[in-house]
């Protein structure tokens, strides 16, 4: 049992710090937050699921299939920078179009379907980086005893899903408050195309890597 709590208490320490680095992830929240504070959490919950995606997929393996398979994650990691340069190339299109803002900025998850699109979005940005599955994996790999017991597999996709929804639920939450708001729609051109600018580069810096082969 304490081997248990030790390893479960390693990948959440190691996975905290690997959510809170800057990322095409915090771009896409942030910036969907300073719009909405429901779009923002529902981003973030997006953000949670795709952790769950990988904690799940990294314990059955994928790093194993990556390298026994090497085109599989080079095929994953071009396809994943190529829609990060898209959306950065959206995101940049926009810049000069007038934001919808939400209402209330406390209300509850938007009925009409746009909680959806955003959680979904948020969803597709976490999922695009197939480092992060190798990251995962490996955080695994140093943390887990040879023979996992079903309770510590069961544990840690639930402590992942956690972690990053929870972190950028707090990124959601802070940014949507009023001055950053205030700031954000004031600037919003320029912001916009930062933004895009940023996504679009760590995009193109994933299909180079996939190009080189590395």
């Amino acid at each position: 049992m304490i081997d248990t709590t030790l390893s479960l208490l390693g990948i959440a320490g190691a996975m905290a710090v690997g959510a809170m680095s800057p990322g095409p992830s915090f771009v896409m929240v942030a910036r969907t937050a300073v719009a909405s504070r429901a779009d923002g959490l529902a981003a973030a919950l997006g953000m949670g699921a795709g952790g769950l995606v990988f904690a799940i997929a990294a314990l059955a393996g994928l790093q194993a299939a990556f390298l026994a398979v090497p085109a599989l994650y080079l095929a994953i990691k071009g396809f994943g920078g190529a829609y990060l340069v898209y959306l950065g190339i959206r995101i940049w299109r926009g810049a000069r179009q007038p934001l919808a803002m939400a209402q209330d900025a406390d209300a509850s998850l938007p009925q009409s379907g746009r909680g959806k699109r955003t959680f979904l979005l948020g969803l597709a940005t976490q999922v695009s980086n197939p480092k992060t599955a190798v990251v995962y994996a490996s955080i695994f790999a140093a943390f887990l005893p040879r023979e996992v017991p079903l309770v510590l597999a069961l544990a840690v996709p639930a402590v992942i899903f956690c972690i990053e929804t929870g972190w950028y639920a707090i990124v959601a939450l802070a940014l949507s408050s009023a001055a950053p708001r205030s700031a954000y729609l004031r600037y919003k051109t320029w912001i916009d195309r930062a933004a895009g600018g940023v996504m679009g580069l760590l995009g193109l810096r994933l299909v180079w890597s996939a190009v080189r082969g590395t």
